[in-house]
């Protein structure tokens, strides 16, 4: 009941900004006499399988269909907060090396630091207090993730930050902020908001905070013509609200590949001149009582996990990037275009090269137009290439420490340290898994009590939870794409071997 009023007073409040889920051609008047700026389009509703707090329709929406207009005014910028705040814009004047992301974020703990005294309180008071970006991901939960790539993304965004952090304190300490909003963890909170809840705007490169606008839920990239329930089914989220997903990648789609990912972005919302507001349109068609969902860009899991603390469940933009020999030449390609996509099969780019790398040296420049437009050379080459890469996948999932069916195991034990579970079901999951429970209860002081016992845990790791599950979830994930490789690989190559032996190749 207390969050349902929050909230109300929260859209009363957007309505005197002139946020408006009306039609354009709606006056000011008829916006700013009605009790809340939604309701003629969306309503906000919780969507407990799909993202939590988020906005559903109120009505049939059509594809393309303006939804929802935030004007600038009502946008929160660096700029925006400066202009309000003399003693703030003066300081930050005086500190020019720091990033504009930088200076969001201590606009932001200003802004709190003034708790009800700030103008943009009833939207302060909707940001979540926690978030599960890479970095506050802590050292266990860091080892959890398994994979050397991974691991160094959330070392390099826990260093990031706290350079950042140290950069940004001076400037801090003279705008006299609280003590517990000059703590490191203040400013992951601060920085995880920024990254996380902005929307792009052509005038910062940090972006900016947008009210009601941020309460879309994402929408996984490739999924427009599928409906909310069965994304729902898909997906796995946390406590955000917006993500930033596009178009996927695909092998059929290869010249996506080739364009800069900002010309692809803002196709279901944007900063627009002539009406200087914030607009959302809808990606597909809605029914009255759908979520409706929103996108912005493309992202792997592991980029999902560093900037906005979530991850997809089938994520068709996910990728497997893999170290290859130095003697295979890969020169004619992006080096991000080689991976094996989300499905378990090679991407274009990796294929053709592999093709190329088991002909002869002296065949290759005779077949390199083949190779290169995607043409299997011939059902030997085929099976080689299919043999390598099986092989590496292979290799790849034997260093790795612990299994596809621990790591369901395992997961299936965190849900249950969520639920309160039987000192029973602990010990049955600590004997699967017991160094890396073990190293969980050591790394947030917790402990099973007394012989028949009970599950005592720590508020620290409560809060470590949620973190260490994306981690298992995130590893599991790659760890399955090897899988399917590797079985797509054991496929094509049976069936290769099968047609040589019956003369059908």
């Amino acid at each position: 009941m207390e969050e349902e009023e929050s909230v109300g007073e929260f859209l009363k409040w957007a309505t005197k900004l002139r946020i408006t889920d009306a039609p354009l051609d709606t006056s000011d008047f008829e916006i700013q006499t009605v009790s809340s700026c939604l309701g003629k389009s969306l309503f906000v509703s919780e969507f407990p399988d799909a993202g939590g707090r988020g906005l559903g329709a109120t009505r049939d929406l059509r594809k393309h269909e303006l939804i929802l207009r935030v004007p600038k005014s009502a946008l929160m910028t660096s700029e925006s907060l400066m202009l309000k705040d003399q003693k703030l814009s003066i300081s930050i004047k005086r500190y020019p090396h720091l990033s504009s992301t930088q200076i969001l974020s201590v606009c932001l703990l200003t802004e709190m630091s003034k708790a009800k005294g700030s103008w943009w309180y009833p939207y302060l008071k909707q940001l979540p207090r926690q978030y599960e970006t890479l970095s506050t991901f802590s050292q266990f939960e860091t080892q959890a993730l398994q994979v050397d790539d991974a691991i160094w993304a959330a070392e390099r965004a826990v260093s990031k930050a706290e350079m950042e952090w140290n950069e940004a304190i001076p400037l801090m300490r003279e705008l006299e902020l609280r003590p517990q909003l000059l703590t490191f963890k203040s400013w992951l909170w601060s920085l995880a908001t920024v990254s996380s809840r902005t929307l792009h705007i052509p005038w910062d490169s940090a972006g900016c905070f947008c009210p009601v606008g941020d309460l879309f839920n994402y929408a996984a990239p490739g999924m427009e013509s599928f409906s909310s329930e069965e994304i729902a089914s898909w997906t796995q989220t946390s406590t955000l609200e917006i993500s930033s997903l596009e178009k996927s990648t695909s092998d059929e789609e290869l010249e996506i590949e080739h364009i800069d990912g900002d010309s692809l972005r803002l196709t279901d919302a944007g900063y627009e001149e002539q009406v200087e507001a914030y607009c959302f349109y809808a990606r597909r068609r809605y029914r009255k009582g759908e979520q409706v969902l929103l996108g912005y860009g493309t992202y792997t899991n592991l980029e999902l996990l560093e900037h906005y603390g979530f991850l997809l469940n089938a994520n068709p933009n996910e990728k497997v990037f893999i170290q290859m020999e130095q003697n295979i030449n890969f020169n004619s390609w992006p080096k991000d275009s080689i991976y094996i996509q989300h499905d378990g099969k090679p991407s274009f780019a990796l294929l053709s090269a592999l093709r190329l790398w088991v002909t002869p040296p002296n065949d290759r420049k005779s077949v390199g137009h083949l190779a290169y437009s995607g043409k299997q050379l011939s059902a030997e080459n085929e099976v080689s290439v299919m043999k390598w890469l099986r092989k590496k996948c292979e290799v790849l999932l034997e260093k790795l420490p612990s299994s596809i069916e621990t790591d369901c195991l395992l997961l299936t034990f965190i849900e249950k340290m969520q639920n309160h579970p039987s000192i029973q079901e602990v010990r049955k999951m600590i004997s699967a898994c017991e160094v890396e429970i073990g190293n969980f209860f050591e790394s947030t002081s917790s402990r099973m009590l007394g012989e028949v016992g009970e599950l005592h845990l720590s508020s620290k790791a409560r809060r470590s939870i949620e973190r260490w599950k994306l981690a298992v979830q995130w590893r599991l994930r790659y760890k399955q794409i090897l899988f399917h490789c590797f079985s797509y690989c054991s496929e094509v190559t049976y069936f290769l071997s099968t047609q040589q032996d019956s003369g059908g190749l």
